[in-house]
């Protein structure tokens, strides 16, 4: 494609940028990371620029720890949940025991 000295640097129609979708990446950075090609070569396969596969490499490798490293902290929606479910809990032991108490009453009434 021919572009004019003024034209130069700007982006055509033909040149929109690309999207690429997660999977996508995920491969590139797969092969990346399995090193048996190198950046150059895996680029080219994929079409990509090689900065791009070092970006998606790193990027894999950081999310992974995270994956694997210490847990997250529970969101505060959750924390407020599994504190409204011991309070009910707590509730519903202290009336079956109340129950159980004057079950208990009723029955010592009715034998003698």
């Amino acid at each position: 494609m021919f572009l004019s000295p003024v034209l130069k640097g700007v982006l055509t129609v033909g040149e929109i940028r690309k999207r690429h979708t997660p999977k996508r990446k995920f491969d590139v950075a797969i092969a990346a990371l399995a090193g048996d090609k190198t950046v150059v070569d895996i680029a080219g396969k994929f079409k990509v620029h090689p900065t791009q596969v070092s970006q998606w490499k790193k990027q894999l490798i950081d999310s992974s720890l995270e994956l694997f490293g210490a847990k997250r902290p529970q969101s505060e929606a959750n924390e407020t949940l599994v504190s409204q479910l011991y309070e009910e809990i707590g509730r519903l032991k202290f009336e079956l025991d109340w129950v159980k108490k004057s079950c208990q009453i009723q029955l010592k009434l009715s034998v003698r």
